[in-house]
């Protein structure tokens, strides 16, 4: 499920949402009405009364929608096959205001895996975002960091908001700067 739409909805269920673009988190009531706008990654924007909010995938249910299921991996994984679905579920986190994934807008800057004696994982992520002042900079790195520690032998996950070096427009990839027309 990927894109734009403007289906209608009731919530089945009281559900967590963020309002954006301020960050602020709420919870909007069984029976809300509104238009799904955008569904990307596995959440959702939703417009309420005026208000546009993001919901997490995870409550999919509530909007009438299957949950996203998390990703699989091969039995024996290798760091290298981790590192493939690690990138692959970073590609379905987007800012709400920006229908381009985090990984093409250049905003991961570091990722690194540590394999722990236990045989378990433990991931490190350093990001940005494209303005430091973001109200959705901690939504974002608590997206990126649910989307990892879903992940088979991941056992820790810490995502850590950067901002050296400042983010720009170059570091976009081609793709993203075609579909924002910077190209």
């Amino acid at each position: 499920m990927f894109g734009h739409t403007n289906e209608p909805f009731s919530l089945a269920r009281d559900v967590n949402a963020v309002i954006i673009p301020a960050g602020d988190r709420i919870t909007l009531r069984e029976g809300t009405s509104g238009f799904i706008t955008q569904e990307l990654g596995g959440s959702f924007t939703v417009y309420v009364e005026g208000n546009l909010f993001q919901i997490a995938g995870a409550d999919a249910d509530a909007l009438g929608k299957e949950p996203v299921e998390p990703p699989e991996v091969p039995e024996n994984a290798t760091d290298e096959d981790i590192a493939t679905v690690i990138w692959q579920q970073l590609k379905t986190c987007y800012d709400p205001e920006i229908p381009i994934n985090i990984v093409d807008l250049g905003l991961i800057y570091r990722c690194d895996i540590t394999t722990m004696p236990n045989g378990q994982r433990s991931v490190n992520v350093d990001m940005t975002l494209t303005a430091p002042g973001c109200g959705m900079g901690e939504i974002l790195m608590q997206d990126a960091h649910e989307k990892i520690a879903i992940i088979p032998t991941i056992a820790d996950v810490h995502v850590e908001l950067v901002f050296d070096p400042p983010w720009n427009q170059s570091m976009m990839s081609d793709e993203a700067r075609l579909q924002t027309g910077l190209m």
